[in-house]
C-alpha cells in the first residue's frame, strides 16, 4: 500500500508586516525555501512531479519554480490551504511519486480582504448582515465560549514565552532556513517574538474590532500578526524514499477538513480535531503534541475546552500570536514545527489543525517514523 511520508520540513523565520522580509518577492522567498530543499536532502529538482503552494493572494507556485532554477518540466500548482493533504492524497493515488508542499505570504504587500464583500447576494440571504470579519469572529468566540480579556493576554503571554524558550534553545534551528536580506544581513530568526510582557502592558493596549465598553475582548496583544515568510516539505512514499536515499521524519497518518458556522468561521478546528481522531482510529490520550492555529486566543483555548486535550502539549514552542501568521504558509508551518517537535522529543503521534476561510478548518495527524 502507497503512503505519503515527510522527508524534510523547513521554513524561513517570519517576518512582521513592513518589517525584515517586507523587501523580499514572495516569489523569490518561495525559490529559496525550493533551493534549501535540496540543499538538505540532496534530491535532484527534476525528479519532482509537482509543487503544490499556499497563498491568499495569488498564484505563485509555478512562478517559484522557475525562479529557484528547476527544470522547466517541474509545474506548480497554487492553492489557498491543504497543501500538504493534496500532496499526501497525490502520493497514495500514484499520482505523485515525489511532491513539494508548502505556501508563502507577504502580508507587507497584500491589504487584508477580512471584511470584504467577497460573498454575493445569495449567500447575503442565507446569513444577513454584514460580511464576515475574522476580528469579529474572534469577538464572537471569545463571547460565546466566555473568555475574559484577561485570560486571553494570558494565553498570549504564554505564546511568547514559549517561543522565545525555543528560539533560545536551538528548537527551531532544524526547521528553519535564513534569508539573506537586501542588505546583505542574515535573518534567521523569528522577528516578533517578543520577551518581558505582562498582563499591565497587554491590558493597556486598545481593543480592535469592539469597543470595551461594549464587551470588547481582542487586541493587537492577543491576536496574530498579519505576517511574511514561507514554508516548504518534501514529499514521497516510503518506498520512494528508499530508493533515492532519503529517511523520512513522519508520515501522514490521518488528514480531514471540516466545516462549522461561518459567521463565527474560527470554530471548525474543533469538529477537525474530532473527525481526524475518529477517522484514524486513535484517542486522544495517543497524541504526544499538538499544534492549534493561534489566529486569535480565543481560537486555542475554545478548541482545548471543547477537545479536552492536556494544555501542556498545545503549540509547545508557541504559536502564531507569538511567530507570526502568514496566511498562505500558515498550515505548513504549523506541519513543519510539528515534524520537528515529534522527532527531537520522541513522539509518535501529532496532530496540527488550523481554521480556514469560510468556517472551515483542516486537521493532520502526522506519525513519527
Amino acid at each position: 500500500m502507497r503512503d505519503a511520508v515527510i522527508v524534510e520540513a523547513l521554513r524561513t523565520p517570519v517576518g512582521t508586516r513592513d518589517g525584515k522580509l517586507s523587501g523580499i518577492h514572495p516569489v523569490d522567498l518561495s525559490a529559496h525555501l525550493l533551493e534549501a530543499l535540496t540543499q538538505r536532502t540532496g534530491i535532484d529538482p527534476a525528479v519532482v512531479d509537482d509543487v503544490i503552494w499556499g497563498c491568499a493572494s495569488g498564484d505563485i507556485a509555478r512562478t517559484a519554480v522557475l525562479a529557484a532554477g528547476w527544470p522547466e518540466s517541474v509545474p506548480g500548482v497554487t492553492v489557498d490551504q491543504q497543501a500538504v493533504h493534496f500532496a499526501a492524497a497525490g502520493l497514495v493515488a500514484g499520482r505523485y511519486d515525489v511532491v513539494v508542499a508548502g505556501g508563502v505570504e507577504s502580508a507587507s504587500r497584500v491589504a487584508d480582504p477580512s471584511g470584504q464583500d467577497l460573498y454575493g447576494e445569495r449567500y447575503g440571504h442565507r446569513y444577513p448582515g454584514p460580511p464576515p470579519h475574522r476580528g469579529i469572529a474572534a469577538e464572537l468566540v471569545a463571547q460565546q465560549w466566555g473568555f475574559s480579556r484577561t485570560q486571553l493576554d494570558e494565553f498570549s503571554l504564554g505564546s511568547h514565552e514559549k517561543a522565545a524558550a525555543a528560539r533560545d534553545g536551538g528548537r527551531f534551528g532544524c526547521q528553519l532556513a535564513p534569508v539573506v536580506l537586501p542588505d546583505g544581513t542574515l535573518m534567521d530568526a523569528d522577528e516578533g517574538i517578543r520577551e518581558g510582557g505582562t498582563l499591565d502592558t497587554l491590558g493597556a493596549l486598545r481593543t480592535v474590532f469592539r469597543a470595551e465598553d461594549d464587551g470588547g475582548v481582542i487586541t493587537a496583544g492577543n491576536g496574530s500578526p498579519a505576517g511574511d515568510g514561507a514554508a516548504a516539505m518534501l514529499m514521497t512514499t516510503g518506498e520512494r524514499a528508499v530508493e533515492l536515499g532519503l529517511t523520512p521524519i513522519a508520515r501522514v497518518h490521518t488528514a480531514v477538513a471540516a466545516g462549522a458556522d461561518p459567521v463565527t468561521m474560527l470554530t471548525a478546528p474543533i469538529p477537525a480535531t474530532e473527525k481526524t481522531l475518529a477517522r484514524s482510529g486513535l484517542n486522544l490520550g495517543q497524541i504526544g503534541a499538538f499544534e492549534v492555529d493561534e489566529a486569535f486566543a480565543p481560537v486555542p483555548l475554545a478548541w482545548l475546552k471543547d477537545i479536552g486535550a492536556d494544555e501542556s502539549l498545545l503549540n509547545p514552542n508557541g504559536g502564531a500570536i507569538a511567530l507570526g501568521h502568514p496566511l498562505g504558509a500558515a498550515g505548513a508551518r504549523l506541519l513543519a514545527t510539528l515534524a520537528h517537535h515529534m522527532r527531537d522529543q520522541d513522539i509518535r503521534y501529532g496532530l496540527a489543525t488550523m481554521s480556514e476561510g469560510g468556517g472551515q478548518a483542516n486537521a493532520t495527524i502526522l506519525e513519527l517514523l
